[in-house]
Formats: structure tokens, C-alpha cells, sequence
């Protein structure tokens, strides 16, 4: 079976849409601004994005504030072709929790990640498809940590459960990843050691 080229799709859906003189409306969920600043960089020569942030799973609770300030901070800053906007989730840190519940001694980048990537990635799909969008996605591709096939396995899967298409993606290609550390210096960004919960502070300590 052929390894998928997921790069190589987000590029199929926006010649097509420029093909088509469209200028879709896109959800796109975002794990920090250091992982945003080049998705949006990108994406907002193509589409009308809302960036979407809800992550139950950080810890402490100042560091999801701290998160989402350097997001909105990096939006206002960064010059775009099309237009940007922002909407916060909850901080539900009790549903990160019971979702991983069982899981809590994981390896990093295993099973209680992939159920971290749904919890955040569903609450996108419903958010998308209440507010009529054409798409949704996540950034968390961009990592090099994170894993790609399953993000967009995942995100298949709940568009469609929700009947919203899903935008696959992995960010990290193109010297996505690269990229971004040189947009994060450029704007002085708050860049974390460690993804978010307090699973992988621990880890990151050790």
C-alpha cells in the first residue's frame, strides 16, 4: 500500500479551489502560536481562517492562558492575505483527564496522545460544522513529534461522522517545522519544552 503524500492533497484541494475562485472558510485548530505561525502563514494566502484554540489538555491552567495570549498576539501581528480571526474554546481540563483515563503511564506519542488528538480535534469538527464552515484542520502536524498519518486518520473519520470535510495536512513538510522556528524568533514568540499536558511536562524533566 502506498505511504499517502498528505502535502501533496492540501495542494490538490487549493489549486482546486483557486481553480474555482474560492476562498473557502477554514477552522483551524491551533496547539500554540509557535506551531501557528506557519500554518497561518500559509494557509491565509487560500483560505478565510478562524483559528480555533482549545487544548483541555494543558497544565498548569496559567499556561493555557499564557498559550492563547501569544496566539492572539502572533494573529494581530502577522501581515495576511486574507483574513484572520479567533475564536477560545473552554478550558475543560477534567475531559483531557477522563479521556485519557487508563492511559495516564503511555509512552509519549502513543495511544493517550491519539486520544488527546481526538478529544481537541472533535470539538473542532463540532465548532466547524455549527459555524458552516467549509473546512477544519489542526496544526499539531507540524511537529515533528506528532504523527501525521494518525492526525489525519482521525480527522477522516469525524468529518465524516459530522459531515464537514476535513483538510488533510502535514505541516512539517516544506520546511513547514523550520519555518515556524524562524517565525518565532522573528516575533518573539513564547516557545514551550514540552507539548502541553502535565504527562509530557514530566517527561520532558526526566
Amino acid at each position: 500500500m502506498n505511504k499517502r503524500n498528505y502535502q501533496k492533497e492540501l495542494e490538490q484541494v487549493i489549486a482546486s479551489c483557486q481553480k474555482e475562485g474560492r476562498v473557502p472558510r477554514l477552522l483551524l485548530h491551533s496547539c500554540c502560536a509557535p506551531c501557528g505561525s506557519y500554518v497561518l502563514e500559509y494557509l491565509s494566502q487560500y483560505f478565510f481562517i478562524t483559528v480555533f484554540y482549545y487544548n483541555p489538555n494543558i497544565y498548569p491552567p496559567e499556561e493555557i492562558r499564557k498559550r492563547a495570549d501569544e496566539q492572539e498576539r502572533f494573529i494581530a501581528a502577522m501581515p495576511s492575505k486574507h483574513t484572520i480571526t479567533y475564536l477560545e474554546g473552554s478550558y475543560e481540563p477534567e475531559r483531557f483527564y477522563q479521556t485519557v483515563k487508563g492511559h495516564e503511564s503511555d509512552r509519549e506519542g502513543g495511544e493517550r496522545c491519539f486520544l488527546c488528538y481526538r478529544l481537541r480535534l472533535e470539538e473542532a469538527a463540532k465548532e466547524a460544522k455549527a459555524g458552516g464552515y467549509d473546512y477544519f484542520t489542526t496544526t499539531l502536524s507540524l511537529s515533528p513529534l506528532k504523527n501525521a498519518a494518525k492526525l489525519n486518520e482521525i480527522g477522516e473519520e469525524l468529518a465524516a461522522c459530522y459531515g464537514i470535510s476535513y483538510l488533510n495536512s502535514d505541516f512539517k513538510k516544506k520546511n513547514g517545522y523550520h519555518r515556524s522556528v524562524e517565525l518565532s524568533k522573528e516575533y518573539g514568540l513564547y516557545r514551550q519544552n514540552y507539548c502541553g499536558c502535565v504527562f509530557s511536562m514530566e517527561a520532558s524533566i526526566k
